[in-house]
């Protein structure tokens, strides 16, 4: 069993920057592949971000390349999204998740989400 818990959401003006964290607890994350999910009012969750077990590969929809990046820090069990020249379309709860295949990602687990909200 893991536990995700996220934390480093908040307002934020349109062009800035958030990183979001997510701690693990209950096994290691070197075990899983990583990825962040998003949902926004009315919307699908959305994939936004996916880091293979051992952080060395990673992968952003090309329409978030450029401004999202993702990595892990297996040895902190933790893993972060960084955002960058947020928008107000990024508004959304974004959830940690830990989860199988990496090209084919399959999430497991869930945290309970973090609020990003982008507006002026």
């Amino acid at each position: 069993q893991v536990q995700l818990v996220e934390s480093g959401g908040d307002l934020v003006q349109p062009g800035g920057s958030l990183r979001l964290s997510c701690a693990a607890s209950g096994s290691f994350l070197n075990n899983y592949v990583m990825a962040w999910f998003r949902q926004a009012p009315g919307s699908q969750r959305e994939l936004v971000a996916t880091v293979s077990s051992g952080g060395y590969y990673t992968n952003v929809p090309d329409s978030l390349k450029g401004r999202f990046t993702i990595e892990r820090d297996n040895a902190k069990n933790t893993v972060y999204l960084q955002m960058n020249s947020l928008k107000p379309e990024d508004t959304a709860v974004y959830y940690c998740t830990a989860g199988i295949n990496y090209r084919d990602y399959r999430p497991q687990y869930w945290g309970q989400g973090t609020q990003v909200t982008v507006s002026s």
